[in-house]
């Protein structure tokens, strides 16, 4: 196909808030606080945005939160919601406007308050499957197939909460920066057997802001901007664990998404340096390792296990310290990744700095498991 986006979009600026359980903010201050971060980071006024885009999951606000927030009126403004990906998502629909050449400059910002702001359970659309469940549900018993099929075991998830957990020590804007021993993820209270507490990511409120603009003109703004190699979007149809089909062992919706993401940007799994993965649960990013192409089936265990995905090892996992530590507050959380990647690519990210780090891979999955969406991002043209 020919690629309408690869390297004609950048990305300048980018901000976040420190994510945790902040009652004492409005959505609109974790608003602001991100995207004026992130238009200082980019020496943009906020009257050189031309559009915006922001994510959120279960806020009852609407675009104009976000024009009223930054005193940005009469431009274009969307909401974006779709599941976990809403906040990647908006970034991908100013990408895209961006590539398209309908605008020269543009925001998008994810937002969610999720401690005090009367969270509630999607509607979904199943008389029967539906009563009940949970996404705790949903990934446990991908944990049990997993354990089953392949010989890991709840040992193998602890792996996945200590790295994510130590990285989460060097990432100031993380809500949890505590290690983690096995001992203390294996006899942690149980959430949904094989799951404990230690294997889930937190609720937590947050916000994250990006500021892109057309690739010919980002050097205008800073001598080391981010280009966008690629952005797959994939919704798989209905909830996957509607279908009888369905084994639990993998999410149709992350292989379409990151397969795309890999032929917009000519790149393969090969070719990523380090990666933000979508570690709602432990076995989650266990599964994330597979289905993206960084091991091969049911080698994601030992992936883990051999040290491969921590800094330092063959392909960095989560440096920022992943959900695990970050928390995930829904519409936040994909634009959070960007802010990830581009430190990162800029050699910006301080102790948890990804050596040589020059092409990395941001991947949400929501639904659970409905809806992905992978970006990869790369420090030269």
């Amino acid at each position: 196909m020919e690629n309408a986006l690869k390297n004609r979009v950048a990305v300048i600026g980018v901000g976040c808030t420190k994510f945790g359980e902040l009652y004492e903010m409005s959505a609109e201050q974790l608003i602001c606080d991100a995207a004026f971060e992130a238009l200082a980071d980019a020496g943009v006024e906020p009257q050189r945005i031309e559009a915006a885009w922001v994510g959120t999951q279960i806020s009852q606000l609407a675009g104009d939160v976000l024009g009223d927030a930054l005193q940005l009126h009469d431009i274009p403004i969307t909401r974006v919601q779709n599941y976990c990906a809403s906040g990647m998502d908006a970034f991908r629909g100013a990408c895209l406007a961006v590539a398209a050449g309908m605008y020269d400059v543009a925001l998008a910002v994810g937002f969610e308050k999720m401690r005090d702001g009367g969270y509630h359970r999607p509607a979904r659309i199943h008389p029967v499957i539906d009563q009940g469940e949970r996404a705790p549900h949903v990934f446990a018993l991908a944990a049990n197939r997993y354990f089953k099929r392949y010989g890991a075991s709840k040992a193998t998830l602890a792996k996945v909460a200590q790295k994510n957990h130590h990285h989460g020590t060097l990432s100031p804007k993380a809500h949890l920066r505590m290690e983690v021993s096995e001992e203390q993820v294996m006899k942690a209270p149980l959430i949904y057997s094989p799951l404990g507490l230690f294997d889930c990511c937190p609720t937590t409120d947050g916000a994250a802001a990006v500021v892109v603009c057309r690739a010919d003109e980002a050097r205008q703004f800073r001598s080391d901007p981010i280009y966008v190699k690629g952005i797959g979007l994939a919704v798989a149809s209905g909830q996957p664990y509607y279908k009888p089909s369905f084994d639990y062992l993998s999410f149709p919706a992350t292989q379409r998404a990151v397969a795309s993401a890999y032929e917009q940007a000519g790149v393969t799994a090969k070719d990523i340096d380090f990666a933000e993965v979508h570690d709602c649960f432990t076995i989650t990013e266990i599964i994330n390792y597979e289905d993206l192409g960084f091991c091969a089936r049911g080698e994601g265990g030992r992936f883990v296990e051999d040290g491969r995905a921590a800094l330092g090892g063959e392909l960095p996992v989560n440096p920022s310290g992943g959900l695990k530590s970050f928390g995930h507050p829904i519409g936040a959380t994909g634009v959070r990744m960007i802010y990830e990647l581009t430190h990162q690519l800029q050699g910006r990210a301080g102790d948890r700095q990804v050596k040589n780090a020059e092409l990395g891979l941001a991947h949400n999955l929501g639904g659970p498991g409905a809806v992905s969406c992978v970006s990869i991002l790369g420090s030269c043209l």
